[in-house]
């Protein structure tokens, strides 16, 4: 099995949700936490970028071992810039990115890009390209040094990638206003309701 690392970004400021996104509460769990978990088994070390409160995090996810927290200081500079911080920590020969605000992607969305073998994997449901993204390590000097990328964006759509079709609409639900995490919450609780009638 290729050595797989994860990424995780949680150093943005929560402007537009009225409130610190990454502790807010999911099904008893942070956000945070359910990123952490969704993406634990597929990763042999997961490096959480913070910066904005990033005190409110250590102590979430210092009880796991796989975890390390790493601090963005230029976290003001936007999300590339603790797109960049990440990967410095990166040991693994690929890596798995997710901002930290997409609690709703399912173990089996990692599991199902990390068995492709291709340079770069994108999840996608009902043709819209979602996260994480899966990405080989050898590219990470070429993302963090080439002053042609404003983003991670900016380098996928200069190469080619694979598109991994899945089941899960979670790669596509992410938390950026306090509308977004109700319906998120409301979601999480009729699929757990689902689950436990069957």
């Amino acid at each position: 099995m290729i050595k797989t690392d994860g990424v995780v970004l949680s150093a943005g400021l929560s402007t537009r949700a009225n409130a610190y996104k990454m502790t807010l509460k999911i099904g008893g769990k942070t956000l945070i936490e359910n990123c952490i978990e969704n993406m634990y088994d597929y990763c042999a070390k997961i490096i959480v970028v913070g910066g904005f409160k990033i005190e409110k995090i250590a102590s979430l996810v210092c009880k796991y071992s796989k975890v390390e927290l790493v601090y963005n200081k230029n976290y003001n500079e936007g999300m590339f810039s603790s797109v960049k911080k990440g990967l410095s920590h990166v040991i693994g020969e690929k890596f798995f990115l997710t901002p930290g605000d997409y609690p709703l992607i399912s173990s089996n969305v990692y599991k199902s890009l990390q068995q492709t073998e291709c340079n770069i994997a994108i999840p996608s449901y009902n043709g819209i390209r979602g996260h994480p993204v899966l990405i080989k390590s050898g590219f990470i000097s070429e993302i963090c040094t080439n002053p042609g990328y404003n983003s991670l964006r900016d380098f996928i759509n200069s190469r080619s990638y694979t598109i991994v079709d899945v089941s899960d609409i979670g790669i596509l639900l992410d938390i950026d206003t306090e509308e977004d995490y109700n319906r998120i919450c409301q979601r999480y609780s009729s699929t757990k309701s689902e689950i436990n009638k069957s």
